[in-house]
């Protein structure tokens, strides 16, 4: 089933139009009480974060420069001016050959601009890396280098179906998955092939094109001074809308991006403009929103019994300092949310839940500029502290359309757990948000946690395109894709997850 499109411009004008809902009184004072800090704070966040992203979003805008010598033996681009936020792109050099063809390739350079992220990208998405990617890094202001840390080869999984737009664009590339490395200045990488045992001769060729990306993730704007007249609520919206339109919109447009502008109103139905998080909902709130929401969509079995979780407190995508210049303008939609599909990032383990939010900025950063994705990939992603942010923008309660699990991202949500679960045991808090998350989620939609549900493979390396096939509702990616993903150990807690996902639903 196609994705549907819906302009951002639309979904701006839709948001300013829309008279906010009023909760019953119970509710109503709970959830003004859980949002006044957020709108507080989120009412003020736009001139100084339009000034702290200025420079980035230039250097989005405009194409990185032609590759310098240094740059010439390998096509591609070459490293953007540096400014907090930014990605050093370099080429790889042959290190060691056999029989004429490339066995390793590398790089070391002790001198680079700060990164905290890495990853290895080629030319062609289409190509597999069959071989092993090794980096180390400094830390940056020190004398002191890592140990080789390995990088995920197999990252071709995590795509937009075939047939899609998406996966049609001139500007994708194949990837390693991204690895966090924290605060670096200076990095060496070795890629080499697979050999044949029995003939030594390499098994397959390493891809043409291959770069190291330095991904340094920035900051996040800083909220301006508490009195800077930076929101428009959709209170005073609604008020004003008939008697001075042209006003109210200069006022929006001087405050931020017409992108930024409607990604947060994408939720507005959920939170005010310009905040940073959503907030929690006990389970009366939560059946009162369903049914105030979505009352002409619910099945009848929603309508005499709403199976849903309470909603989870979710850090939005100006929460997490998410640059909107750098996605697609327009959101894409699927039909409905059937199944969920959990995630490892298999970025490594080596992060503080304070570094959560650079952490996704840089993903973000390397799926769209480094990869060639239209946004970052996943619906959601979960840090070991158990908080849940917004990915994929087009709003937490819609059926947004990720770039996921190749071949099953129609009526589906990709949940990402920040980190490498194939040794590591996945943290508890983690777990029970995914299932805290899924409870809510699936249940706007109806759907079971602990349930099969059938979705039409669009093609992959375990179902040909067309097959209907029969998934748990919520599923591992390796159940729609031979892969690793989302690691072995979070793997065998997704029984524990559905069954807490349809507790909180109650069932």
């Amino acid at each position: 089933m196609r994705g549907f499109l819906a302009s951002s411009i639309g979904v701006t004008c839709a948001a300013a139009l829309a008279v906010p809902l009023t909760l019953p009184a119970t509710a109503a004072t709970a959830a003004t009480a859980a949002t006044a800090a957020t709108a507080a704070t989120a009412a003020t966040a736009a001139t100084a974060a339009t000034a702290a992203t200025a420079a980035t979003a230039a250097t989005a805008a405009t194409a990185r420069p032609a590759p310098t010598a240094e740059a010439a033996t390998s096509a591609g681009p070459a490293a953007e001016p540096y400014a907090p936020g930014s990605t050093q792109s370099l080429p790889l050099t042959p290190r060691t050959r056999a029989f004429g063809v490339p066995t390793e390739q590398g790089l070391l350079r002790p001198d680079v601009r700060p990164f905290s992220l890495v990853g290895v990208v080629w030319d062609n998405p289409d190509t597999e890396l069959h071989g092993s990617v090794q980096v180390r890094t400094r830390t940056a202001g020190t004398d002191t280098w890592s140990g080789w840390q390995d990088v995920e080869t197999h990252n071709a999984e995590h795509a937009a179906d075939p047939g899609t737009a998406e996966r049609a664009s001139s500007r994708l590339r194949g990837a390693t998955a991204p690895l966090w490395v924290g605060e670096s200045d200076g990095v060496e990488v070795r890629v080499q092939t697979a050999t044949d045992t029995r003939t030594s001769h390499p098994a397959t060729p390493l891809p043409t094109g291959l770069r190291l990306e330095l991904v340094d993730p920035g900051t996040a704007p800083a909220p301006p001074e508490a009195d800077t007249p930076t929101t428009v609520s959709r209170a005073d919206i609604a008020g004003t809308w008939h008697t001075n339109t042209v006003n109210t919109i200069d006022t929006i447009d001087t405050i931020e991006s017409a992108e930024a502008l409607a990604a947060s109103a994408a939720n507005a139905e959920l939170a005010p403009l310009g905040a940073t998080e959503i907030p929690e909902l006990n389970q009366a709130q939560t059946e009162w929103e369903l049914f105030t929401l979505r009352a002409g969509e619910l099945m009848e079995a929603q309508q005499t019994k709403p199976y849903i979780g309470p909603r989870p407190r979710i850090v939005t995508r100006r929460g997490w300092g998410a640059n909107e210049s750098w996605r697609e303008r327009k959101f894409a939609y699927t039909k409905k949310v059937k199944a969920a599909f959990v995630h490892h990032t298999a970025s490594g383990n080596n992060y503080s839940c304070s570094q959560a939010p650079s952490l996704i900025r840089g993903i973000y950063r390397y799926h769209v500029k480094s990869m060639g994705w239209r946004d970052i990939g996943y619906n959601f992603l979960v840090d070991k502290c158990g908080n849940i942010y917004e990915g994929r923008a087009g709003g937490v309660a819609k059926p947004v359309l990720g770039a996921h699990t190749l071949g099953f991202n129609t009526n589906s949500m990709g949940i990402a757990v920040l980190g490498s679960f194939g040794a590591s045991k996945p943290p508890a808090a983690g777990v029970k948000a995914v299932a805290r998350l899924t409870a809510w989620k699936l249940g706007l939609f109806g759907a079971n946690p602990r349930g099969k549900t059938y979705l039409k493979s669009d093609g992959g390396n375990l179902y040909r395109k067309g097959e209907n096939v029969r998934l748990n509702v919520i599923s591992g990616h390796r159940d729609g894709y031979a892969t690793e993903c989302p690691g072995g150990e979070l793997y065998r807690k997704l029984g524990s997850a559905r069954t807490t996902a349809a507790r909180f639903q109650g069932r």
